[in-house]
């Protein structure tokens, strides 16, 4: 399953020559406890918080809209608790159609990409704000 994931991976990233950079990574959270979803738009090289979870997005691209929509993002995402030792989870790319290719494996959180926004990202005929 990893090399799947590895291949497709691979290709998107290899098939990424017009997709556009963003500036910011658009994600949604869930926290199964509580049942409460949020969005969280993380600015490339930045740490966003969603409960204990640390996220940085270390790039998000989108292609162009006369191809086939995608959106993906590369996330590093560690644990960081009180008294304990921060631990990293997930390190690699998430895709916004598929998220479950590559998806966190946490038992309180779940994270995924829904869409790329920036300077440069064309959203609905305009540029993003």
């Amino acid at each position: 399953m990893r090399s799947l994931a590895f291949a497709l991976c691979l290709g998107f990233v290899a098939g990424v020559a017009g997709a556009e950079e963003a500036d910011r990574a658009v994600m949604r959270g869930l926290d199964k406890v509580t049942a409460r979803i949020s969005t969280l738009e993380a600015p490339i090289d930045r740490v966003v918080r969603f409960g204990t979870l640390e996220i940085v997005a270390r790039t998000c691209r989108k292609r162009p809209p006369e191809e086939t929509p995608e959106s993906a993002a590369f996330l590093e995402i560690w644990e960081s608790r009180p008294d304990t030792p921060t631990v990293s989870l997930f390190r690699g790319w998430m895709f916004a159609s598929s998220p479950a290719l590559n998806a966190l494996e946490h038992p309180v959180y779940d994270v995924w990409v829904i869409d790329c926004r920036g300077p440069g990202v064309i959203v609905g005929g305009t540029q993003a704000p």
